[in-house]
């Protein structure tokens, strides 16, 4: 198994849609440990970068791509398995020990894979870890205690009740504020809120807080 320092940020490329290739130049940085699950091969070659691992059944590797050349790590799984292609990813990412992980182009398309990706960064081994589904566009994240959104004046966030009800919302520099307040799954109260500045802060008391941040001007 490759290992990577634990200071060491992880991008895993999913097979989603990746609504700009500029937008997402912006989150590269050069030291990047960069994986991909299986057809997110493709927007990790269209931004320049060789892959430091790719995980999956190999059913949706771009045509251009020519496994017998690659140089780095190809993990294959049978296409009959439990898991996605993305999940195997973010697992094989855990035994890392990063403390940051970035999965881009985990959204667009199918619905039920958009979920299914939302629900995969749900999973309480990832609480010590800031991870989100981002894009340069959109970002998505959890919030369990306290987070902090980084943007710009005018960016939409939209706090969304994750499983359940969540409770002693507080949120600082956002347009409208929420003050000791409770969310509910089944309400609209936490959607399109607006940033005051370049930061914003959450903070909750007890729940799941999904976090979506969409910057104005991308």
């Amino acid at each position: 198994m490759q290992t990577t320092n634990a200071s060491k940020r992880i991008l895993i490329f999913a097979n989603g849609e990746l609504p700009s290739l500029e937008a997402a130049r912006r989150l590269l940085q050069t030291d990047d440990f960069v994986i991909c699950a299986d057809g997110g091969t493709r927007h990790a070659l269209a931004l320049g970068l060789t892959p430091n691992t790719i995980i999956g059944d190999m059913d949706s590797l771009p045509a251009s791509f020519d496994p017998s050349t690659f140089k780095g790590e190809i993990i294959r799984f049978p296409a009959d398995k439990n898991e996605t292609d993305l999940e195997l990813a973010i697992e094989h990412a855990l035994g890392l020990k990063s403390n940051e992980i970035i999965v881009i182009a985990a959204l667009g398309g199918r619905y039920d894979q958009a979920l299914g990706n939302l629900s995969l960064i749900s999973d309480s081994r990832l609480s010590t870890i800031n991870v989100r589904l981002a894009d340069g566009v959109e970002e998505i994240f959890f919030c369990r205690d306290q987070a902090t959104v980084k943007g710009g004046l005018g960016d939409i966030v939209s706090l969304i009740p994750w499983g359940g009800e969540v409770s002693g919302v507080e949120t600082e520099n956002l347009k409208w504020p929420l003050k000791n307040e409770t969310l509910y799954p089944y309400k609209t109260r936490g959607i399109s809120n607006e940033m005051l500045g370049e930061a914003a802060s959450v903070k909750i008391k007890s729940g799941l807080l999904l976090i979506v941040h969409r910057v104005k001007n991308s």
